[in-house]
């Protein structure tokens, strides 16, 4: 029995699916073969109001300029049209360069402009960290009023991040900020559940300090109260991301982050009365998530609180050498006593996009194979040391006149993704352990898209 890891079937279907995407790309991006190279790198068609903010601000700062546009969340343009300072009429934020400067010149600004008489007007402008925009966020922190615009920015290569917290006064017409500091991560969120927003922040380990996260709560008089803790790993780039329920009522933090060449492990934070709370007390806890990059924390079965994906060698491969190993992967959950504690055994296959969960009935009677001729997985009864009976496969088809051929041949189809189709086929039971033949039921239900 011989395959690659199931968390990382790139190799065999990266040349394959090479084409379709580039096909998808080239189909969501709107462009032809025949269009012109002017055409395809032409900047987003501006809506009437943003030409309006367009027309106000080139009449403060020239034509000379080129407009930047945030890489990450719900703002995504260089024209922002929100309420930044709470009188209930939107002002408009832009972000753009100047032209022909000298590289080591700060060219990335800020402008401000808001309405009068129904025109627009450039109000103030800045000068900003960095030279990209990474993120955008604007939101009331704390007890506080005001409203805050955040910005994070970061140098040409991205290597560097910073976010600066800034506040607009309309009768100053001005805008200034009381917060700056390096980051690898930032968000608005209520972690603590106290219906007020905090301010999160995460910075990945440099020069031999500790990968940290923090918080910033904003009182009604202005003060920002700080609360921090040190991350469990050696983290310098976050891979994922993700807000669930951690066991005992409490709104966790999953951060799955990078802790060495292609592997990731998790880290998990929340808010108590105490403050910043830490689920792992020592880098060995974490330390027991370590897998291979990609497999991301998820809510497995919708049930609020996110499972952990450790992988472990199916059985029967324990002897293999490693590069012959199959893999399972065993989904685990944060206990009330903070504890990992083993919720479901799968099969992850990252390179075709799918989890399959096993039925209870499967619990430590079942083991995996790959069918390399015919390119599908195959799971079967595992008894007395040795793989037995075959009781499931799963195929992706890369097509349709191989998904038609499957179809024809008594596999059911399970679900689809852009050209992918994803079919199981299960064999009818042949007398004693027949239990183990999953229903056509216990299929569906086991099958995830990811």
């Amino acid at each position: 029995m011989t395959g690659p890891e199931p968390c990382i079937e790139f190799e065999m279907k990266i040349s394959r699916m090479l084409v379709p995407c580039l096909f998808a790309a080239g189909t969501l991006s709107g462009c032809t073969f025949g269009s012109s190279i002017d055409n395809l790198m032409a900047p987003p068609k501006l809506s009437v109001e943003q030409e309006q903010i367009y027309s106000a601000l080139t009449d403060a700062t020239g034509t000379s300029i080129s407009l930047k546009y945030p890489k990450s969340g719900k703002y995504l343009s260089a024209f922002i049209v929100d309420d930044i300072d709470g009188d209930g009429v939107n002002e408009a934020v832009v972000f753009y360069e100047r032209n022909g400067l000298g590289v080591e010149e700060n060219t990335l600004r800020i402008n401000i402009l808001d309405q009068y008489d129904g025109k627009w007007r450039s109000v103030c402008d800045t000068a900003a960290e960095g030279a990209e925009i990474e993120k955008v966020i604007i939101s009331k922190l704390g007890s506080n009023d005001r409203v805050n615009l955040i910005i994070g920015s970061s140098l040409i290569n991205r290597s560097e991040k910073n976010v600066t917290i800034y506040s607009y006064d309309p009768d100053e017409e001005h805008i200034s900020s009381d917060f700056s500091g390096s980051c690898s991560f930032i968000d608005v969120t209520d972690l603590d559940s106290d219906g007020e927003n905090e301010f999160l922040l995460l910075a990945g380990s440099a020069g031999g300090t500790p990968a940290t996260a923090e918080v910033y709560k904003l009182d009604s008089g202005g003060t920002y109260h700080h609360y921090k803790t040190d991350l469990s790993g050696s983290f310098t780039e976050f891979d994922s991301l993700s807000y669930g329920d951690v066991s005992g009522g409490r709104r966790g933090l999953y951060i799955d982050a990078a802790s060495g060449s292609g592997t990731i492990q998790t880290d998990i934070i929340y808010m108590d009365n105490t403050g910043l709370c830490k689920v792992f007390g020592t880098a060995e806890e974490s330390a027991a998530t370590v897998r291979l990059a990609g497999c991301s924390s998820r809510d497995i079965d919708g049930d609020g609180v996110l499972e952990i994906p450790v992988q472990t060698i199916a059985p029967g491969y324990e002897e293999a050498p490693e590069s012959e190993q199959m893999k399972m992967t065993q989904w685990k959950f944060v206990s009330k006593d903070n504890r990992l504690v083993q919720k479901y055994s799968s099969y992850y296959s990252l390179g075709n996009g799918y989890i399959f969960v096993f039925p209870e009935k499967w619990q430590n009677r079942v083991t995996v194979r790959r069918d390399a001729v015919n390119d599908e997985i195959v799971f079967c009864e595992y008894t007395d040391g040795s793989a037995g009976r075959e009781l499931m496969r799963i195929y992706c088809a890369e097509d349709a006149p191989s998904r038609e051929d499957r179809l024809f041949n008594g596999y059911m189809l399970m679900g689809t993704k852009g050209e992918y189709s994803y079919l199981a086929y299960i064999p009818q039971g042949t007398g004693e352990g027949d239990e183990l033949i999953p229903t056509a039921g216990d299929a569906a239900v086991g099958f995830r898209l990811i």
